[in-house]
């Protein structure tokens, strides 16, 4: 017997029990239908983070204060004040550096009249909005001249901005971080993103001011010390050089030999972090969903069991006048592995609807936009075969070993 003829023999026989048939596949249909909505958002965030993070530039170099030891212990990354405003001064010289923007970190609440809202204060120089590729939506960035004089100024993120001043323009007019007043000379240009990513959440003002009056800094070799040294580089693909030559400065500068007290990353490397996290989730999305995929075949296996117990008879006689044992397995496998095939298909049509009705959804100011990729719609139609072959493989060798007479006998 043909593959042909299996196939007409397998439609014939399943048309007979069309509503047993449907419900069999019902499992398949949801369990294929949850793996391609899983995947589909889970690559949706995954881009959405790689698009963050890649548009503040891939020349991006961080460079944070080391960490501590004491009896043998080392303390965690970013617990020594080891970086300072001078350290950055020396890395503008070096060749292949575009800018070099220190920074501190502080948390404050902004209030306007009657709204207040709470807001990562960054501490930072003019330098900034080259080394970040920011840029203002109104009004101006922190100066050199603010910086120098420690200007009580402030440059709102969007999200700040709209939330204390609604729709009106907020330059000019002065807020209270943290209890003291602050004049609004800019607002940046909304970028969006979630956590430490969303620069809407921000505000920003000049470093010596931040230094003086809104966050405790400590002091490294008589100077005050910065979180953070945000350097640009002219190519990526010079990061490499241009982190040892960062390097050679601040070991002569900090006079250390065996063990750095600082730590270069590069955005590069926060994206490969980023990829390899949100990869990991979405497979385990992927394999929570594909749980349904089993439950789905062990379903077909015990139909498929119940539909040869039915059709004894009928295999006794196809045996008697000629079928070979792999024409009975032949049938009742094609059978499985047409009813899996068939509610997996169905399922990545329900899938991608899913996830399209999911796309464009809003999460933490960040759009999440699904994404039902061709490798995602493969997986799942290898998957879902895979399970009508394995799971429908027992109840078709149990109908292929039935004796002839012994089937014929049976009621």
């Amino acid at each position: 017997m043909n593959m042909s003829e299996s196939i007409r023999i397998a439609l014939r026989s399943l048309g007979a029990n069309r509503m047993r048939s449907g419900l069999t596949m019902l499992g398949i249909v949801i369990g294929v239908m949850s793996v391609i909505a899983m995947l589909s958002i889970g690559q949706g965030a995954q881009a959405a983070i790689t698009s963050q993070i890649t548009s503040i530039g891939t020349n991006l170099l961080y460079i944070r204060p080391g960490s501590t030891s004491s009896g043998g212990v080392r303390a965690a990354e970013g617990s020594a004040a080891t970086l300072t405003l001078e350290d950055g001064e020396a890395l503008r010289d070096l060749a292949n550096i575009v800018a070099v923007a220190p920074q501190v970190d502080s948390f404050g609440q902004v209030a306007y009249l009657g709204n207040n809202v709470n807001g990562r204060v960054i501490g930072t120089t003019p330098d900034y909005l080259d080394a970040i590729n920011v840029s203002l939506a109104e009004g101006e960035f922190i100066s050199a001249a603010n910086v120098t004089a420690q200007s009580a100024v402030v440059v709102l993120g969007s999200q700040i901005a709209t939330d204390l001043f609604d729709t009106s323009s907020p330059v000019g007019q002065s807020v209270r971080i943290n209890g003291q007043t602050f004049r609004v000379i800019g607002v940046m240009t909304s970028k969006g993103g979630t956590g430490a990513l969303n620069s809407d959440t921000q505000l920003y003002v000049p470093i010596t001011t931040a230094m003086s009056r809104l966050s405790r800094t400590g002091q490294f070799r008589g100077s005050n010390s910065v979180s953070v040294l945000n350097v640009k580089i002219t190519d990526s693909k010079l990061q490499d050089s241009v982190i040892q030559d960062i390097g050679d400065v601040l070991r002569e500068r900090h006079r250390t030999q065996f063990q750095d007290d600082f730590n270069i990353q590069s955005q590069q490397d926060i994206l490969n972090t980023a990829n390899q996290v949100t990869g990991i989730l979405t497979l385990f999305l992927g394999g929570v969903a594909a749980i349904s995929l089993v439950v789905g075949g062990i379903g077909i296996m015990n139909i498929m069991l119940v539909s040869v117990t039915e059709r004894t008879r009928e295999i006794g006689l196809r045996k008697a006048v000629g079928a070979r044992k792999r024409d009975i397995l032949a049938q009742f496998l094609t059978e499985a592995t047409f009813l899996s095939l068939s509610g997996g298909l169905i399922g990545i049509v329900l899938g991608a609807i899913i996830a399209q009705l999911i796309s464009g959804l809003s999460v933490g100011g960040t759009t999440v936009n699904a994404v039902v990729g061709m490798d995602s719609v493969f997986l799942a139609v290898i998957f879902s075969a895979g399970v009508g072959l394995f799971f429908g493989s027992y109840p078709a060798n149990r109908a292929a070993g039935l004796r002839p007479i012994e089937a014929l006998r049976y009621e």
